[in-house]
């Protein structure tokens, strides 16, 4: 038919057919724009909208609050994820992970109405709310009730995952970062939380960290429930006084008391709260609640297992410590560093009801979250950085273009048997392999030449050493 029309002249299309279809197109883009605008999920993808300039050069920095990890960055990541692992090994743990993405309800259902605005929350293509996850624990605590009985307590598991969470920055405060996090399941005992600790106490000695660089501010929940069981202040009420607690020092003094009046305390119970929560020793503490109060009885316990692992010069006791979280239950603990430059290096405590929270039962468990940023920053201050080069056994080239195949199937062989090889894809001349091997800290030079391949044998240079020797290709 096109042919027809164009060997007589005819239009192929009538007038009315180019206005239907015209018209047919229009609605159609209408439609299928309006899907777009209500939220269509039937996988139909909208157009890009149309001011956005396809010409114009896009911005190459990341998102603001998150980070490129380029060889030298990534190199460091490693170092520091290798040092994680192999702490949690020493200690028994087993590694596990769980998705970046998770119900938006996990997060808020454990952490209120009010982590809403700090999540990276939205609507998927099946009308689910999910959200990038802005910690671990709420993730563990599902696969835990996921795997139910058929887990054989205590369970000791780590986890190094990537959380999101849209906050202001300061140093060491991201909006993306990754964590470390190591948690006991099933232990009723404050053993649990001193081997936690001592687990982050060996850390930093690998590292180079030391007890006048860092300590560990200890309290527990208790004593603030203590104080509020005085002044028969509601249970409900313990959640948002802790949120409140949690500010001091970030806020002024009179602000604190102000928020902790508008959480219907009186004004005989804020004082003796925040008289309270100033003191610095166990022995201050034993006047101030009696004897026999429990929180003593576990902080007295957790103190004398420190100085049987051999860091009580680590630890400090100080009674504002409640951890911002409002579903630590019991012990509870910060890591800072001395000098008072940087925010809480990591932290963690008791979490003995988490489980009930999102319908399950409640299995006794602590653990501790330790960020990526804050350590960085530390050994920065301190000059502790690692001198971390990239390194590879072998560079092998060939010098002459005829032999580049020769020179792949050396590399192969070398590869065959676990040695790390830079082959040099392209005919670059000897001095510019020489630097090539300096910038990847290369430990020898093979060099394939004509004379020695022909005696099926290659040239070795030892780099460190400047050694050379022939070998045969059978034995390399």
């Amino acid at each position: 038919a096109v042919l027809r029309s164009i060997r007589h002249g005819v239009p192929f299309f009538s007038h009315s057919f180019c206005g239907a279809q015209a018209r047919f197109t229009s609605s159609a883009y209408s439609e299928l724009d309006n899907n777009a605008r209500q939220g269509n999920r039937s996988g139909s993808v909208a157009t890009p909208p149309s001011h956005l300039d396809s010409t114009k050069r896009i911005d190459v920095n990341p998102p603001k609050g998150t980070r490129d990890f380029p060889p030298e960055e990534m190199r460091l990541r490693s170092w520091l994820f290798q040092n994680f692992r192999e702490v949690s090994q020493l200690f028994g743990f087993e590694e596990v992970d769980f998705p970046v993405l998770e119900a938006e309800a996990l997060f808020i259902r454990k952490a209120g109405e009010e982590i809403r605005d700090q999540l990276y929350g939205f609507e998927d293509h099946g009308n689910r709310r999910v959200a990038l996850r802005p910690e671990l624990t709420p993730s563990l605590a599902r696969l835990v009730m996921q795997k139910g009985k058929s887990l054989s307590l205590p369970l000791k598991w780590f986890a190094i995952g990537q959380c999101w969470r849209y906050e202001r920055m300061t140093r060491g405060r991201r909006r993306e970062h990754y964590q470390w996090n190591m948690d006991i399941i099933g232990v009723t005992d404050v053993t649990a939380e001193a081997e936690l600790l001592s687990s982050i106490v060996t850390f930093f000695k690998r590292i180079g960290i030391t007890e006048s660089d860092v300590g560990f501010k200890i309290s527990s929940r208790k004593v603030l429930q203590e104080v509020l069981r005085r002044f028969s202040i509601p249970d409900g009420l313990f959640g948002r006084v802790c949120v409140i607690i949690d500010k001091l020092g970030k806020i002024s003094i009179d602000d604190i008391k102000s928020e902790l009046r508008s959480a219907e305390l009186s004004e005989e119970a804020v004082e003796d709260l925040l008289q309270i929560l100033s003191l610095k020793s166990l022995n201050e503490l034993e006047v101030k609640l009696g004897a026999s109060a429990e929180a003593l009885f576990e902080l007295k316990q957790l103190f004398s297992l420190g100085e049987k692992y051999g860091y009580s010069d680590w630890i400090q006791f100080d009674a504002s410590v409640v951890r911002g979280l409002a579903y630590y239950t019991g012990i509870v603990f910060e890591g800072f560093d001395r000098e008072g430059k940087l925010r809480a290096i990591c932290g963690g405590g008791r979490y003995d009801k988490l489980m009930s929270t999102f319908g399950g039962d409640d299995i006794p468990a602590c653990g501790f979250g330790f960020g990526d940023a804050v350590i960085v920053e530390l050994l920065k201050d301190k000059g502790l950085l690692p001198e971390l080069r990239q390194q590879v056994e072998n560079i092998v080239c060939s010098l002459d273009g005829n032999l580049r195949n020769a020179a792949s199937s050396v590399a192969g062989r070398l590869r065959e048997r676990g040695q790390s090889v830079d082959l040099v894809l392209e005919n670059k001349p000897l001095k510019w392999v020489f630097k090539r091997a300096e910038r990847v800290n290369a430990k020898r030079l093979i060099m394939v030449g004509s004379q020695e391949w022909e005696k099926g044998m290659v040239r070795v240079k030892n780099l460190g050493t400047g050694e050379q020797y022939d070998v045969a290709l059978h034995d390399l």
